[in-house]
């Protein structure tokens, strides 16, 4: 046998024998693989934190899930805070109106971040939801042995130590919605109001998030507090008024009598209403047998000053 034959028999075994135990190294850990990536996904799909992120805090807890979880959010709370600090001079004009109405009471709240592409996310929509919750809390707290129309207007400064759930701070949920979505975003304002028996309160929103019940949102918001109109449409009614308050932008509400003055329009009661043009809102509410005392417009974005000028 020739020592080229030799060699050459040598490199094929030796290249099997290699070929062979990558293949089984790969087999064996096959397993393990699998069962790293269900943990990863879950855990992505729990928190919504990054692929990296979760695969980081996996390994550091050897796959305890519920530890992984809990590290995670104290992560993103210290970087949201710090990431909070670096983007506060960041413009937020974005986000969303979130609209919540229980019995005899309605809270409308503004939420904002930089990008309409994050007010899409269910985790900034998640923050809506609980900044709508825990308002409404607060104000029914407040609320208790008050008689009559209570009405209150919230600017961001008001918000810094609202309670959310479990003990959480809003602030504490909003470093940690910074920290995972990587904006600039705040609590800009929010409007609740309670209602005497005989009172109702329409409300609507336009440009609304598909799959929402509890909290309605979107882009522009109306709540429009009403007496009167004939029995069991007045939810349709309050609809109504609410789509005509947000689709025509009225500043004041006026007064029954009152002349229309042209398309310049901007007293309530004097408008052509949106729905019947043939027709004011006074004419209309009074064929309905009702009368508004009262309405809040939002608008995603707008300046305060133009927000406050619509709060009636």
């Amino acid at each position: 046998m020739s020592l080229t034959y030799l060699f050459r028999s040598i490199r094929t075994d030796f290249i099997k024998v290699c070929n062979t135990q990558y293949v089984q190294y790969l087999h064996t850990g096959c397993p393990l693989l699998a069962v790293e990536k269900d943990l990863l996904l879950k855990l992505r799909k729990s928190t919504g934190y990054t692929f990296v992120n979760c695969k980081k805090a996996l390994e550091k807890f050897e796959n305890d899930l519920i530890q992984a979880e809990s590290w995670l959010h104290e992560q993103a709370q210290q970087e949201g805070w710090s990431k909070a600090s670096k983007l506060e001079g960041r413009k937020a004009k974005e986000g969303l109106i979130g609209l919540l109405v229980g019995d005899k009471a309605a809270v409308m709240v503004e939420v904002n971040c930089e990008t309409d592409f994050v007010a899409r996310n269910e985790k900034f929509q998640q923050l809506v939801k609980d900044v709508a919750f825990a308002t409404m809390a607060q104000h029914q707290s407040k609320c208790d042995g008050q008689t009559g129309y209570v009405k209150s207007l919230l600017a961001a400064d008001d918000f810094s130590t609202l309670k959310l759930g479990q003990g959480a701070t809003l602030a504490d949920q909003m470093a940690i919605a910074i920290g995972r979505l990587g904006e600039n975003m705040s609590v800009r304002r929010a409007v609740t109001v309670r209602v005497p028996a005989g009172w109702h309160i329409g409300y609507y929103i336009h440009g609304g998030v598909a799959g929402q019940s509890d909290v309605a949102m979107g882009r522009y918001g109306a709540l429009v507090v009403f007496q009167g109109g004939k029995d069991g449409v007045q939810d349709t009614l309050g609809r109504k008024l609410g789509q005509h308050i947000v689709g025509e932008d009225p500043v004041s509400l006026g007064n029954m009598d009152d002349l229309p003055c042209g398309d310049a329009e901007t007293r309530l009661l004097p408008q052509t209403f949106l729905l019947e043009p043939s027709r004011t809102v006074a004419q209309f509410l009074t064929e309905q047998g009702a009368r508004v005392l009262d309405f809040v417009r939002f608008h995603c974005g707008e300046s305060i000053s133009e927000g406050e000028r619509k709060t009636s």
